[in-house]
């Protein structure tokens, strides 16, 4: 109990060192070291006392070894922490994140990083790291801000979380940890994963001071898979059941998503002090290697040629529940099967240096120097064979639907000869992104009853963003697409041609779902095929280019010049402007913040008020271009309203945007007792665009809608559209937030609290894609104008709610039930938005573009119809934490289960989008076609996950750990939101994992 005692007085101390803007110093100014936490319990009353002493309102996570965080990933890890809930989404909503992805913090993604208490990013478009490529063996702590002070760093609405490393002064002197680990992920099966880590670090007094030094790195591999069942959307149908709409589902499919990733991380740190002047200069660079494949099987059916069974059930509601559906129409329902492949590297390295100097005993000077790199590539191949399924039996019941298959329809899905090569597609992009920032902060300590201390300083950046895409950025290409028959080619690239004998694969679909469903073995090209681009995206094209095409020009009698070729590789620097995004900014701000203390009032009150003011300069590269098409052929009359001629116009610009913000803050405590105290703090706050919301570059075009007497061939003008597509908005502002916050906080043992806080944000400025005017004139000078789409400042909002978090072990109980502990969380958050220039229409029209507003913002279902009253994205109004504890002589353990309830993904996004929906506006020209562009609201339902581990120490320095994820199997779905009800989008499984790990201390 002494041990941990001294250990949670020594980190709070710590933590107040970083709190004076010295970044990262972690002695104290009497050159105390700092003792390291062994054991769960410690680490949890060290996260305690740290939460207690804070200046703002912290919530931190503290490792409970050297190099062990209690999760296996930086996300996980902020998971348990009350306010801050994950997404597993990965992509484009359609993968499974097995480590989570995003993190939001209170409902909100304006979440700001650092490391060490200085800027952290990776150079994904964005202005935070991506969490799951920093290797969490390398952190000491993680400290999460909820309401930060004017002296930190701006740029979190929702809250900072800052990454903790160790300094060689932390230690008392020399200190050693190795760790070996192996990971087996009961899905995926194969070898074990291993993750290796090992840290030195030693100080020694010399004549010129005492220096220090650490060395720490880390790598590990992941390798998991994801097996999913997904359903496609309902489309209305008027002509199955006479006098009644029917809603019919597209169809159902499965896929299989293995990913597999190498995290590596390496840190050192240099560290010095004599009398007044301490130093230190850190590197940390983490780097990301991932790689997946992915086998999944669609519908690409036309959903009104399709046909069901007379024996179809449907719910009150007209939506389809249980039956067959066919398509004789085409001879089968037309599937698509692809190959893909990703693969990513990412690299960030982060070189710092601090300087402080105790000038005298009231006056302290900080100096911090930092220079950060992040570069990454990504590249991404799809390629397509295509079949035509007999028929699919649909049951649609329970949680998990269920797709029925005949002996007859397996074999002909196992069978290559049914397939042929459809269609390619690749994407390629780079990113790299640099910044470097000079700190400089000073701290006067008053002898005064009532006055602590005054902090000012300033905050210098410059920061470049650059993003390339290929040209063509998502370069898909049909090889044989069965829409080219007859006038492009005489026949399709079947696989049993042995012209046409590329590498594939029957994909058996063995332990699918754990062996819980069985699905048919289905053909698909060899991931080879995928991985090998671009020379196995040749042989592919030249099924087309070279047999096929060639054969359709003899038969037509004669060479057609060459109108063979339809695929060039996508490659960098082509002549799209677009593909480019390059953006440089600079910052400057100065703090001023005052600490004071009423330490003889009965309750004691202490706080700080501060002011932070903020300039930014931005300049974007860009482009505006149009190209304006030929309306009518030579000679032609046209009558109707007049077309202006508007000359090709294209004009590279350079974007300034400026602007500047004061945010000021007020922390307030009051001591009730001494272990009983209320928080207040409001605060001002402000989160900048990212980066790729910023791209200055706009597309013009000009659409005319017209028809022609078949007599006369007179074109007749019915309308003139003018519209435009904006990458981005380099005017952008940034959102900013006014947010109060007030707590109540309990601290009746070492490891045993109870806090309350209530949070009220009110955000201003929030960013959304909404029409603006842009005019360019025609040759005769008049402005035409085009409405052009783009991001603007356009809304306004609030997320207001309640934390409350509850730890202790149980002491005063019987013998067998000592050591048994108990930490749990709950947080509310309900929020709204509202435009500034509302967007509704209760009947939708528009094409599938970014033009179409109330597509985007409100949803439309596929009969027309919109939705509207939408929440924000990504939040969860409840999520709780629950960990059941135990610490007892050598063993520790943990068994923890984290939730949260259901939450918008987004709206209009891939699959659950097109063109294709049913005109029923009464007013419409077009009523009854199907002619509309629809997207429908995609929600991630309430999901649930039990980890679990135990640990045993053999001795001060051997300890083993078992650690168990998703114990439970549990399943996560995906609803699409239509009117008539929420339906099942997908149902993903990624399996339980469980690792073994050894430690040794010394």
């Amino acid at each position: 109990m002494k041990r941990t005692n001294k250990t949670a007085i020594a980190l709070a101390v710590a933590h107040l060192a970083w709190g004076t803007g010295m970044a990262h110093a972690q002695a104290d100014n009497e050159g105390k070291a700092v003792v390291v936490v062994t054991g769960q319990r410690a680490a949890l009353a060290s996260a305690q006392k740290l939460k207690q002493d804070a200046d703002e309102i912290v919530d931190s996570v503290v490792a409970d070894d050297i190099g062990k965080l209690p999760d296996r990933s930086v996300t996980e890890v902020l998971q348990r922490v009350v306010g801050i809930s994950i997404n597993r989404q990965a992509g484009d909503n359609e993968r499974f994140s097995v480590e989570g992805a995003g993190v939001n913090i209170r409902g909100l993604n304006y979440v700001r990083s650092e490391l060490n208490g200085r800027e952290a990013f990776a150079s994904n478009g964005g202005r935070s790291i991506s969490w799951g490529d920093i290797p969490p063996e390398l952190m000491a702590g993680v400290d999460v801000y909820k309401n930060p002070s004017a002296e930190q760093t701006e740029g979190g609405i929702s809250g900072l979380v800052n990454l903790r490393t160790a300094l060689p002064f932390d230690f008392k002197g020399q200190r050693g940890a190795l760790s070996v680990e192996a990971t087996h992920s009961t899905l995926r099966k194969g070898k074990p994963d291993p993750s290796l880590s090992g840290l030195y670090s030693n100080r020694w007094k010399t004549g010129f001071g005492e220096f220090g030094a650490l060395v720490d790195i880390a790598s590990s591999d992941s390798s998991t898979q994801t097996d999913t069942f997904q359903f496609e959307p309902f489309f209305p149908r008027t002509d199955i059941q006479p006098g009644r709409t029917v809603w019919i589902p597209k169809g159902a499919q499965w896929r299989n998503y293995q990913y597999d990733r190498k995290r590596q991380g390496a840190y050192g740190a240099l560290q010095w002090k004599r009398d007044n002047l301490q130093s230190h200069l850190t590197y940390f660079q983490s780097r990301y290697k991932d790689s997946a494949n992915e086998q999944s099987i669609f519908s690409s059916a036309s959903p009104y040629d399709l046909k069901v069974s007379p024996d179809t059930v449907y719910d009150a509601k007209g939506a389809f529940v249980t039956g067959t559906i066919s398509d004789t129409t085409n001879g089968g329902i037309p599937f698509s099967n692809a190959g893909g492949f990703n693969k990513g590297d990412s690299k960030t390295t982060d070189v710092s240096w601090s300087v402080q100097w105790r000038v005298a005993d009231n006056w302290t000077l900080t100096s911090d120097l930092q220079h950060v790199r992040s570069t990454g590539s990504h590249f991404t191949s799809a390629v397509g064979l295509g079949m035509l399924m007999p028929n699919e039996s649909l049951d649609l019941r329970g949680s998990l639907p269920k797709i029925n298959f005949t002996d007859a329809q397996r074999a002909f899905l196992a069978d290559p000869a049914n397939y042929y090569w459809e269609s390619t597609m690749e994407h390629l992009d780079k990113t790299a992104g640099t910044m470097k920032a000079w700190k400089g902060d000073a701290r006067y300590a008053f002898d005064h009853p009532v006055l602590r201390d005054v902090r000012f300083g300033v905050r210098l950046t410059e920061r470049e963003a650059r993003t390339v895409n290929s040209d063509p950025s998502w370069n898909w290409a049909g090889v044989t697409p069965p829409w080219l028959l007859g006038w492009d080619i005489p026949k399709l690239a079947y696989l049993n041609d042995p012209r046409f004998n590329a590498p594939h694969v029957t994909q058996q679909f063995n332990n699918f779902f754990g062996g819980d469903v069985s699905v048919p073995a289905v053909v698909f090209p060899a991931p080879s095929v995928a991985s090998g681009y671009p020379g196995s995206y040749q042989t592919l094209h030249d099924y087309h280019d070279a047999i096929l095409c060639p054969e359709r020009i003899a038969a037509n009698g004669g060479d057609g010049g060459n109108p063979c070729q339809i695929w060039k590789a996508a490659k960098f620097g082509g002549d799209n402007p677009a593909g480019t995004n390059d953006q440089k900014e600079k910052t400057r701000a100065f703090y001023t913040q005052l600490r004071f203390g009423f330490d003889d009032l009965k309750y004691p009150i202490d706080g700080n008020v501060g002011l932070r003011y903020v300039q930014t300069r931005s300049h974007s590269t860009g482009y505006m271009s149009y190209t304006p098409g030929a309306p009518f052929g030579q000679g032609t009359q046209a009558t109707g309203i007049p077309v202006p001629y508007i000359p090709a116009y294209l004009n590279k610009s350079d974007v300034e945007n400026r602007y500047n913000n004061f945010l000021p803050t007020v922390n307030l405590r009051l001591k009730a007792s001494d272990t009983l105290q209320f928080r207040l703090a409001y605060g001002k706050s402000m989160s900048r665009p990212d980066f790729s919301q910023l791209q200055a570059y706009t597309t013009l075009s000009q659409e005319i809608v017209s028809s022609v007497n078949e007599e006369t061939k007179v074109v007749n003008v019915t309308a003139v559209n003018r519209t435009g597509n904006a990458q981005g908005n380099p005017a952008l502002r940034p959102i900013t937030s006014n947010q109060l916050d007030v707590t109540a906080e309990w601290y009746f043992a070492k490891s045993g609290s109870l806090t309350l806080a209530l949070f009220d944000k009110h955000l201003k400025d929030v960013i959304i894609n909404q029409t603006t005017s842009v005019g360019l004139q025609d040759i005769n000078g008049n402005t035409q104008q085009f409405l052009v789409t783009s991001p603007v400042n356009g809304a306004k909002g609030i997320a207001r709610g309640g934390e409350i978090a509850y730890q202790q072990y149980f002491d005063n109980v019987p013998d067998w039930l000592r050591g048994i502990g108990v930490a749990a969380n709950y947080t509310y958050v309900h929020s709204k938005r509202s435009l500034y220039n509302p967007v509704f229409s209760e009947y939708c029209s528009g094409g599938q573009n970014a033009a179409n507003i109330n597509l985007n913002l409100n949803g439309c279902d596929i009969d027309g119809r919109a939705f509207g009253n939408l929440p924000l994205p990504q939040l969860s109004q409840n999520a709780y934490n629950l960990a059941i504890l135990y610490d007892q002589g050598p063993w520790s353990a943990r068994l923890a289960y984290n939730w949260r309830s259901r939450y918008l993904l987004s709206t209009n996004t891939n699959g659950t989008q097109g063109s294709n929906g049913t005109d029923t506006n009464p007013a419409s020209p077009t009523f009854g076609q199907h002619n509309l562009a629809w997207g429908l609201p995609l929600w991630a339902d309430a999901y649930g996950q039990l980890d679990g581990g135990v640990s045993y120490k053999f001795s001060e320095n051997l300890k083993f750990d078992f650690q168990a994820q998703n114990l439970t199997d549990a399943r996560y779905s995906q609803t699409m939101h239509q009117g008539i009800g929420d339906k099942v989008r997908a149902v993903f499984v990624s399996g339980p994992r469980y690792s073994l790990r050894v430690g040794y201390t010394f």
